[in-house]
């Protein structure tokens, strides 16, 4: 009896020991899973989080090739400063300071310049940005330079736009209404003489191309002054051949000298032997 006793108290013991230990790993798994549920969340919300940033950085790289090829000259050769409240200005820009933390290495490499890892190409190295930098964009105020790209004609520099693609009367008049007030807001014309003169030049080179006519091209006053790979490989081939050219034409010149003291030797000698 006592016997009996002393193994069912062995088995009851045993039973609420594997109860305990099956409510343990029940609430360990409950514990990842809601672990896992948090990390998982956590990576979400950094995924919508690099995804918050409604803005073409395409685009808006775009625009800014233009504001500094065909607007920036201008404003340098008038010594004008542009306002911070201008659209137009580089702090404008939500990419600005990661385009300037580009390091273009060699054709087949770009560098990071906040963590110094290399890249085959510039769109890797774009992704890179959006995935492990996108906290350093200030996201706080609409800095969104692409939203110009319509007064700026991006389009062109892009060449996103087809020849046959049939003109938008209310869209262009949309573009040259933005880009009109760009002129008024960032160069007014009662603001001095420099201020005039760019508002005039902004209409000129940006503005009155928005038209259905085709008549007027955009950029029509010119930009930046690029030297062509063309013209400097020429140049620098030209530097190398002067120099053998001119030997050439030194050692035929000391040729022809020698051949003719020759031709006079043989003639002296020539007319002492003549019979008289």
């Amino acid at each position: 009896m006592k016997k009996a006793t002393a193994i069912a108290s062995i088995l009851l013991l045993v039973s609420l020991s594997l109860q305990e230990i099956a409510y343990a790993v029940s609430l360990s798994e409950r514990n990842q899973d809601f672990e896992g549920f948090a990390g998982s969340r956590t990576l979400k919300q950094e995924q919508e989080h690099a995804h918050e940033v409604h803005c073409s950085r395409e685009r808006s790289r775009a625009a800014w090739k233009i504001i500094d090829e065909y607007l920036m000259p201008f404003v340098e050769r008038e010594d004008f400063q542009i306002s911070s409240k201008c659209r137009l200005h580089p702090n404008k820009d939500l990419f600005r300071d990661q385009e300037l933390h580009k390091i273009h290495v060699d054709i087949n490499e770009w560098r990071c310049g906040y963590c110094k890892k290399s890249f085959r190409a510039e769109k890797f190295l774009d992704q890179h940005f959006d995935n492990r930098h996108y906290n350093l964009l200030n996201v706080s105020h609409s800095k969104c330079l692409a939203d110009l790209c319509g007064a700026l004609h991006c389009d062109v520099v892009m060449n996103t736009k087809s020849t046959k693609t049939k003109c938008n009367p209310a869209a262009t008049a949309r573009n040259r209404h933005l880009c009109e007030s760009l002129s008024d807001s960032c160069f007014p014309a009662n603001q001095g003489p420099s201020a005039s003169r760019l508002h005039d030049l902004f209409l000129r080179q940006f503005c009155d191309a928005h038209t259905c006519s085709g008549k007027q091209k955009p950029f029509s006053k010119g930009g930046k002054k690029e030297t062509s790979v063309f013209y400097l490989a020429i140049a620098i081939l030209t530097l190398m051949l002067l120099p053998i050219f001119y030997l050439i034409v030194y050692l035929h010149q000391s040729e022809m000298r020698k051949n003719t003291q020759e031709l006079r030797r043989i003639s002296k000698v020539g007319q002492k032997t003549k019979p008289s």
